[in-house]
């Protein structure tokens, strides 16, 4: 059959008005507006969010971090139970184990950091009234110790004395810091609380969150935008490691010394080290102020065994364990690990000394992608330029 001439059809469409036309593009500038107000819309709903779950964004960030911090523990556990019990039971235990290797320690130190202010309470007072007493090393020290004993007898020992150099502590005013301390204990038990939830749920629904967010990365940022999520995932578990249970170790390894010497209460200050060990420089404000008790006490060599080995445990900690954990994992450098804790813990609390590697981590990723040589092109795109 005889195909109608080109003049035969514009003809008929210009005949019938209704034929079908084909569709032409939109126009450039308005796709382009689309694009612009999508982008708009999404970043506005984005912002809405944040605002409204601003009050649990805390707990929402440290449920992050102790989930990508567990993760690879948690896939192993969760493999080895049976197929009905990883939807929900196997999530619910670890959580749960996780409360209590948190909970337990902090409850116990809450409880002897109470006891301590009420036991400087009923000190103060009572000091008040007697006087401090001249401690024994003070008439040991060697030639000016007679001096120094008498000295304290004057300014110190008598009652006198004492209520004027003690009368800037208020006794009110420790107990009203003990009821603050109460109070903020209980807020930060809520954010505790919700934090648990929120880790319950990242850990049951882990996979398939990873896969969307791995996805969108991919889509938004494309292939170093993958590479920069992975370097700050290793970052934060790095941190954890590196922070959290050298930290530990440093408590442990510290408050065995407090042991040995005999130091009261060896067991809550070696707890009260490693929860301040996670800090940078941290551990020498309580091994120190263990040591000059242990001075005053007229312990001389106790007080140097203290400082020996707590500065030696820091030092190697410090500088050779932490580095190769925090650093280690992220290829990151010294330096970028020690500004980001201290940056993150200025900025943002506890919670900063995780977070500020893993924005370090991306930084430096973002800094060696841009500064990095382009890629020698392959052999067959040399032959495609050739040809």
């Amino acid at each position: 059959m005889k195909r109608p001439s080109p003049a035969f059809r514009e003809t008929a469409a210009i005949s019938d008005p209704g034929a079908a036309r084909p569709q032409e593009p939109a126009p450039r500038s308005g796709r382009n507006a689309e694009r612009i107000a999508g982008a708009a819309a999404a970043f506005g709903l984005v912002v809405l969010g944040l605002w409204i779950l601003q009050s649990f964004l805390a707990a929402l960030a440290w449920a992050a971090v102790f989930a990508i911090a567990s993760w690879p523990l948690y896939r192993r556990i969760d493999g080895a139970v049976p197929a009905w019990a990883q939807r929900a039971l196997a999530p619910f235990l670890f959580t749960l184990a996780l409360a209590l290797l948190f909970a337990v320690p902090i409850s116990f130190l809450g409880l002897e950091v109470a006891r301590a202010i009420h036991g400087a309470v009923v000190l103060v007072t009572e000091l008040r009234k007697t006087g401090i007493p001249v401690p024994d090393w003070v008439e040991s020290l060697p030639v000016f110790g007679s001096q120094a004993a008498k000295g304290w007898r004057q300014y110190l020992g008598d009652p006198s004395a004492a209520r004027a150099l003690l009368s800037h502590i208020n006794t009110a005013t420790l107990a009203e810091t003990a009821k603050e301390l109460g109070g903020e204990v209980v807020h930060r038990l809520t954010i505790f609380f919700f934090t648990l939830l929120a880790l319950f749920f990242l850990l049951r629904d882990g996979r398939t969150l990873a896969a969307r967010a791995s996805a969108l990365n991919r889509r938004l940022f494309g292939r170093r935008g993958e590479e920069t999520a992975a370097h700050m995932v290793s970052a934060v578990q790095g941190t954890v490691y590196g922070l959290v249970l050298v930290g530990f170790a440093e408590g442990v390894l510290i408050g065995i010394a407090y042991l040995a010497v005999g130091l009261p209460n060896a067991v809550p200050v070696a707890a009260l080290t490693g929860v301040l060990a996670v800090i940078p420089f941290g551990a020498p404000v309580i091994f120190c102020a263990a040591a000059l008790y242990l001075l005053s006490a007229g312990g001389l060599a106790a007080a140097a065994v203290v400082l020996g080995v707590g500065f030696a445990v820091v030092f190697i900690a410090d500088h050779l364990v932490r580095p190769v954990l925090i650093g280690g994992a992220a290829h990151l450098p010294f330096l970028a690990v020690l500004f980001g804790i201290l940056g993150g813990l200025e900025t943002f609390g506890v919670l900063g000394l995780f977070l500020g590697p893993a924005v370090m981590a991306a930084l430096v990723s973002l800094w060696r992608a841009a500064t990095d040589p382009p890629e020698p092109a392959s052999r067959e795109e040399d032959g495609a330029i050739d040809r």
